[in-house]
């Protein structure tokens, strides 16, 4: 789409050609750009077809279409588009009841799906004392639609998710992870791969917040993993514009998209925490991002440190290379630890060990992207290739309960796509607002 927009810019006529299901993608990716008039063709192949019968059949009855578009002289509205003017937003969008705002919410596309909390101006303004910044600072710019982040905007989204004031800090620093290129949020968000956010917590904050690092970290149940997974997915949605089959085109869908949040359990952990590994102090508060779209949990073969590698090699898929990290239960963590293993030196042996034949790679068959398929594909077919070819990849997390069970999150494998961590700033009555909300917690009968 932008290609064509650049032909178009240096006055040589282009057509967009694109997949009948991503029409309305295609024409609201030109308006974004500032070009709503390029001319775009709905073709009829599969989309990543391999078969020659089916492409051919498609450019045929694409040909006609595709000439009439590059010789038909421009209309007006084409050659002049008229912006649209949009009328100073009310502060004041609905009233009604708590029944009737979810409605009206729903309809215009605004929720999750779930019920929302509504952003009153009292609720907004008690989720801003979460922050120092003026409700009209500006994070940033969003893509895919270019939407403004500001700190009253992430306000506002974080009250309809449920989440404390509290929070706030560590929402400002995912705005700020989604921004930073390493990320790629432009593609992860609306690629038809469904990608979720990952998100991890460490430093003094996972405790200040409740942030879950136990048993069930990742299941429903607590405030802090929920509600701030679930602000970070309004925000994409609200905010930035990645809309569900409208600019984020995931094929099947993720359910981490609604939340997947996690604490490190550095109390527990053999190792030094994550932050710490990567150049941050320990008493400093970070959030880590990156973007998987598979979970898998396995049972390991053995309690030993032989066993858990074992169990992580065998169980890595070979089309799922990129971004991964592994999950390990204190119970696992500590037998690795105990035999001299670092959380480098695991990742340089899953790095290394972590192979299949090259028939089963995908870079065999010609699905892997390009420059991955000219540095992986050997010519004996029983050679073996890597699948997750750079230790810089893997990271290593230590959180869950009691038991065995090991996860996989991952992965990755957009182009140049890389982990990003977020120093969380934190207000200056900071220490006044967690004890305000310290006693929000669920207390279970027994």
């Amino acid at each position: 789409m932008y290609d064509s927009i650049s032909i178009e810019d240096l006055r040589k006529p282009a057509v967009n050609l694109c997949n009948e299901g991503f029409a309305v993608d295609a024409q609201m990716a030109a308006s974004r750009k500032g070009m709503p008039g390029l001319r775009v063709i709905a073709e009829s192949v599969p989309c990543e077809s391999s078969m020659a019968d089916e492409i051919e059949a498609g450019i045929d009855s694409a040909m006609e279409k595709i000439v009439g578009a590059l010789t038909r002289p421009l209309s007006s509205d084409e050659e002049s588009p008229s912006p649209k003017t949009l009328e100073a937003p009310s502060r004041i969008i609905f009233k009604g009841n708590l029944e009737e705002v979810n409605r009206f919410f729903y309809k215009r596309g605004w929720t999750d799906g779930l019920p929302i909390i509504p952003p009153t101006e009292e609720a907004v303004a008690e989720m801003l004392t979460g922050t120092d910044l003026p409700a009209d600072h500006g994070v940033g710019k969003l893509e895919p639609r270019l939407g403004k982040a500001t700190i009253e905007k992430i306000a506002i989204n974080a009250v309809m998710a449920g989440a404390l004031p509290t929070y706030m800090p560590v929402l400002i620093a995912g705005v700020e992870a989604f921004l930073d290129p390493k990320a790629m949020f432009s593609t992860h968000a609306v690629s038809t791969g469904s990608w979720a956010p990952f998100w991890i917590i460490n430093g003094p904050l996972r405790n200040d917040l409740h942030v879950n690092s136990g048993s069930g970290a990742l299941s429903p149940g607590d405030i802090a993993n929920a509600a701030i997974g679930r602000a970070m997915a309004l925000i994409m949605k609200n905010i930035a514009g990645a809309r569900k089959g409208l600019e984020d085109m995931g094929v099947l869908g993720n359910p981490g998209k609604y939340t997947m949040v996690i604490a490190e359990n550095e109390e527990s952990s053999p190792w030094e925490p994550l932050h710490v590994e990567y150049g941050f102090n320990k008493e400093d508060s970070t959030v880590t991002l990156f973007f998987p779209n598979c979970y898998t949990q396995v049972w390991p073969y053995g309690s030993d440190d032989k066993g858990t590698l074992t169990t992580v090699l065998y169980n890595l898929i070979p089309g799922r290379g990129g971004l991964f990290c592994l999950v390990l239960p204190p119970s696992r963590a500590k037998p690795l630890a105990d035999k001299g293993w670092t959380k480098k030196e695991i990742a340089i042996f899953l790095a290394e060990h972590g192979r299949v034949p090259a028939y089963r790679h995908p870079s065999y068959w010609g699905t892997s992207r390009g420059d991955v398929r000219k540095e992986t594909t050997p010519i004996n077919p029983m050679d073996p290739v890597a699948i997750l070819r750079d230790p810089g990849w893997i990271r290593v997390l230590v959180a869950g309960g009691p038991g065995a069970f090991i996860g996989l999150v991952g992965a990755s494998a957009l182009g140049k796509t890389d982990w990003v961590t977020k120093k969380v700033e934190l207000p200056a009555n900071w220490d006044r607002l967690v004890n305000k909300y310290r006693s929000i917690v669920p207390t279970y009968e027994r």
